[in-house]
């Protein structure tokens, strides 16, 4: 089973699947339906592997109705080749039970790659009902699986024998994984647990996409529609402009729409002078998925916890969040609570002195009111301008969409691994405005393909993330295919699209992940890429940040879009000086968030609350971060991470890395920046290595050391009293 596989069955289902009447199952075999399946139609692109060059989905090709029918015959054929390996006479072996694994389920590696990334990247009703038929199907099948008892009896044996096996580390690992990846699955429970279990996962898979469906129709009905242009005072021209033109896109001419991004707090709440209209926009914002209505997820968030709550209990987990942490480098809820609550008292200390330089300023001008959560962003700005004679619009005529990415982001990677880039307009994508490049190596040998996605959509999912289409393995000489997808509005016909200083960092973090995937060199699927735990996930790609603002990145890309000129030192030197610039409020709400995370999945069955906002606002104010200007970055009821997607209780992990990530931002400082040798050796001891290792050894192989959260409190302005210690 290729690790796309296994991250798609296991983590996947509940973002992108949907509801739908579970098909019958075997405890030792798979969905009792799916032998037989129709024969699927003739032409259909994902019977064989895509000949487009490294194995590129060939999405000229791919229609909106050969997803369903390939699934069906996808999981027919992993269910033959599991059960061929379940009833293998032959004494179980390293290679005729785990490595045979490694190879199964090819087709339904295919199909899964590209449905799962386009349902977030560029989804369509069809898509959506697609998605709710398969969610419980697919669940069934990985169950079918991951219960298989004659199956696991092999893997057992041969886990068993692992010390006499003379296996190499990353073999031994692959071994070790799968024996895990079972255990945790419940392959030990009883025959009665097992029909449970399998009954909490369809619905949990079901229950996810409705969750995560909701999410984004309640976002597209939620727009704000605006009457006059004069209330868009503080808006550029071109924003106004995008404004009207979406109104015009859903009939209503002479109006304007401004479209909800997916966090809480919004991006034109910065400049918007008009009071009233920020608070529409926040109250649009947070009441998402609160207010009753078809897409209303209080009741969804419930039961998701619940059903939780109950899986991991069946496991013989005291709470979901425990389950959860195992697997991860932080090991257990001990350690991440003993964290978020160190840093959280400091952190709301640092955004109530902000709050009260804001608040000087509203008095000042006769404001006449109380610092409000959607007067934040707008003031924070006018501070920063004050304090710093910085506004951060100067910034935006310098960071040109296509000058970040060639001249900055790819920039920054040519000069610290060697790698070049040529644009391929010859394949095919799935939207017009994806991009395709070939990477090649430093020996000029082709490594991957990179896609991007940069603009939003009323089909995207909000935010900003990394997927691979192909993933790197020796064990099918496979190269890396992955994709990078950002949420920037397209401006109108014929402007530049210039970006913020926020969607700059955003486009190095995610190309951060992207080298992590192309950099991949393992021999198992299982271990590609960022295969790795999911607090460890982000750790290259937070450290991919700091390039953005490194002096020779910065000057290469950093020009005006009409006259080509550098960005003035001036404008580099209030760009650095606001480095720690309302990082009261960045922490305080990402913490907020955090801890919603850990409270919603450290509940046991028993303490199931009944109403979701009730328990929200009493785990806000328990763990200390109840302050109303600054609300959590995700409320609970739009919070698709955790609810319908992979970051149940692991919303942690951003912070946790970030401790890895500015540790090693010091280890390049202290050794010449950005140069091969600096890059190589990133690249050598940890980018290469996927999951093929333990995390935490790659990152001291690297490092030489265990990590420092010295660095961490320095760079978000946190005094050294908030935490103490190493991670």
């Amino acid at each position: 089973m290729s690790r796309l596989l296994f991250m798609m069955l296991c983590t996947s289902l509940a973002l992108n699947a949907g509801a739908a009447d579970t098909p019958r199952t075997n405890i030792n075999g798979a969905s009792a339906n799916t032998n037989a399946a129709a024969p699927v139609p003739a032409g259909n692109p994902f019977m064989t592997p895509s000949t487009l060059p490294y194995g590129m989905p060939a999405f000229d090709k791919i229609k909106d109705e050969h997803y369903a029918p390939a699934f069906t015959e996808a999981m027919r054929q992993q269910t033959s080749e599991i059960n061929a390996i379940a009833d293998n006479p032959a004494a179980p072996t390293f290679d005729n039970t785990i490595v045979a694994m490694e190879k199964d389920g090819q087709m339904l590696n295919r199909v899964s790659a590209v449905f799962f990334n386009l349902t977030g990247a560029n989804t369509n009703p069809t898509l959506e009902a697609v998605s709710r038929d398969l969610a419980p199907k697919l669940a069934a099948h990985n169950d079918a699986i991951k219960l298989n008892a004659k199956l696991f009896k092999r893997i057992s044996a041969v886990y068993e024998q692992r010390a006499n096996l003379a296996l190499d580390p990353e073999s031994r690992l692959l071994l070790e994984r799968y024996y895990t990846d079972f255990v945790r699955a419940g392959a030990k429970l009883s025959d009665a647990d097992k029909t449970k279990l399998k009954a909490i996962n369809g619905q949990l898979a079901s229950l996810g996409t409705t969750f995560s469906q909701n999410v984004l129709k309640e976002t597209n009905a939620s727009a704000v529609i605006v009457d006059t242009k004069a209330e868009l005072k503080g808006l550029s021209d071109n924003e106004i402009t995008a404004a009207a033109d979406a109104a015009k896109a859903h009939g209503l001419q002479g109006k304007y729409v401004i479209a909800l991004m997916n966090t809480t707090g919004q991006p034109y709440e910065t400049t918007l002078t008009n009071r009233a209209l920020r608070k529409r926009l926040y109250d649009a914002s947070v009441e998402r998925g609160s207010h009753g209505g078809e897409f209303d997820n209080r009741e969804i968030a419930i039961s998701l916890a619940k059903l939780r709550a109950e899986k991991a209990q069946l496991l013989g987990y005291p709470n979901y969040a425990a389950y959860s942490l195992e697997d991860n480098t932080a090991k257990n809820t001990t350690a991440v609570n003993k964290m978020l609550s160190e840093l959280a008292p400091a952190a709301v200390a640092n955004a109530k002195k902000e709050a009260a330089d804001m608040q000087k300023l509203i008095d000042a001008k006769k404001g006449g009111f109380k610092l409000a959560a959607w007067d934040w962003a707008f003031y924070a700005e006018q501070v920063r301008k004050a304090k710093y004679s910085f506004d951060e619009s100067q910034l935006r005529p310098y960071f040109e969409l296509n000058n970040v990415l060639q001249n900055g982001v790819f920039f920054a990677a040519t000069k610290l691994y060697g790698i070049t880039f040529k644009e391929r307009k010859d394949l095919p994508v799935y939207n017009p405005t994806v991009r395709v490049f070939e990477v090649f190596d430093a020996d000029g040998k082709p490594m991957a393909l990179f896609l991007a996605d940069m603009y939003a959509r009323d089909n995207k999912r909000g935010g900003a993330w990394m997927n691979e289409y192909v993933d790197q393995s020796f064990l099918f000489g496979t190269r890396p295919v992955v994709a990078n997808h950002l949420n920037i509005p397209k401006p109108p016909e014929g402007q530049p699209t210039l970006l913020t200083y926020d969607e700059v960092r955003t486009a190095f973090h995610e190309f951060g992940h992207a080298l992590h995937g192309m950099f991949s060199n393992v021999r198992y699927p299982r271990f590609s890429g960022t295969s790795v735990p999911l607090d460890f996930v982000e750790y290259p790609s937070q450290v991919n940040e700091m390039w953005s603002v490194w002096p020779e990145v910065l000057q290469n890309y950093a020009k005006h879009y009409q006259t080509g000129e550098p960005m003035p030192q001036a404008l580099v030197d209030k760009l650095s000086a606001t480095g720690k610039f309302n990082q009261g409020f960045a922490t305080t709400e990402y913490l907020a968030a955090t801890l919603l995370d850990q409270r919603w999945h450290q509940l046991s069955t028993s303490q199931i609350p009944d109403d979701a906002l009730e328990f929200e606002a009493k785990a806000l104010k328990q763990a200390g971060v109840d302050y109303a200007p600054v609300p959590p970055r995700y409320r609970s009821t739009y919070f698709s991470h955790i609810f319908a997607g992979d970051y149940t209780a692991g919303y942690y992990s951003y912070l946790w890395a970030e401790v890895l990530d500015a540790d090693t931002v010091e280890w390049f400082k202290e050794n010449g920046g950005l140069s091969r040798k600096n890059g190589d050796w990133f690249r050598q001891q940890l980018l290469s290595k996927g999951g093929s290792m333990d995390a935490m050894e790659a990152f001291r192989n690297f490092r030489g050391r265990d990590a420092k959260i010295r660095p961490l409190l320095e760079r978000r302005g946190l005094t050294a009293s908030s935490s103490t210690g190493s991670k």
